[in-house]
């Protein structure tokens, strides 16, 4: 049996591979926004006052909300020691305050797996610039440190959440039944993927859309990062198109 033979019985060999790093107490920074190892005491205050009336945000997390700050600096303090999820606080470079979180889970170095989740954006983040600059920062050190996927997963009941995925290039892959019981509740969770042969033509398309000349005078995108991501993604969600 030759080596076409073997490829196409056992699926294709991965030579030379070296399992890539676990993130560690990383920081990456954007033109938009900073992306810091979360920290109670230097991001707390500013997450607890961004997310205060919008409750909402934790509607498919499996924490929150809070009631008041002692509450969610708690909560912050044992993020902060975790080491998957390793969660990141989005700092708006505008504003110099801390307005999100969003974490590497699941980190599997050696078949070079790693998911972003566990991301909850105030609502004076959501749908800006700097969110999605932060959610490329998290994926280009994903595949430049060398990991193969990227995933995506989420309650597939949050449509807003599976339209995000989308936008940001994410291939469906399915709904696993019956994954998990969150706040008590049944959560059937969608799954996406991005994988390393994806990444160049999506890094592509993060670049033309971020470059300020994609933006006029008031900040108002000229292209969407939609229609530059739709090309490339290689499975859409069928959710998404009723």
């Amino acid at each position: 049996m030759d080596d076409a033979d073997l490829d196409r019985r056992f699926g294709p060999r991965v030579p030379g591979w070296t399992p890539p790093p676990r993130p560690g107490r990383i920081a990456l920074q954007g033109r938009h926004v900073a992306l810091e190892p979360l920290s109670a005491a230097a991001h707390a205050d500013d997450l607890f006052r961004a997310y205060a009336g919008a409750d909402s945000v934790w509607d498919y997390l499996p924490y929150g909300p809070f009631p008041d700050p002692p509450a969610y600096q708690a909560h912050a303090a044992t993020m902060e020691g975790s080491e998957d999820p390793r969660f990141l606080a989005f700092r708006d470079a505008a504003t110099g305050r801390a307005a999100g979180v969003a974490s590497f889970l699941r980190i599997d170095p050696a078949n070079g797996v790693i998911e972003v989740g566990h991301i909850c954006l105030a609502p004076a983040m959501q749908r800006t610039v700097a969110a999605t600059e932060g959610l490329f920062l998290m994926m280009r050190w994903a595949f430049g440190a060398g990991y193969r996927r990227c995933e995506w997963k989420g309650n597939a009941l949050n449509l807003p959440s599976r339209r995000a995925a989308q936008r940001l290039g994410f291939a469906f892959e399915g709904v696993f039944r019956q994954a998990a019981i969150v706040k008590g509740r049944n959560r059937d969770t969608a799954w996406f993927s991005v994988i390393d042969g994806d990444w160049p033509g999506l890094r592509a398309a993060f670049g033309q859309w971020l470059d300020p000349a994609n933006f006029d005078a008031q900040g108002r995108q000229r292209r969407r990062l939609t229609d530059l991501t739709r090309p490339l993604v290689a499975a859409p969600d069928p959710a998404l198109a009723r």
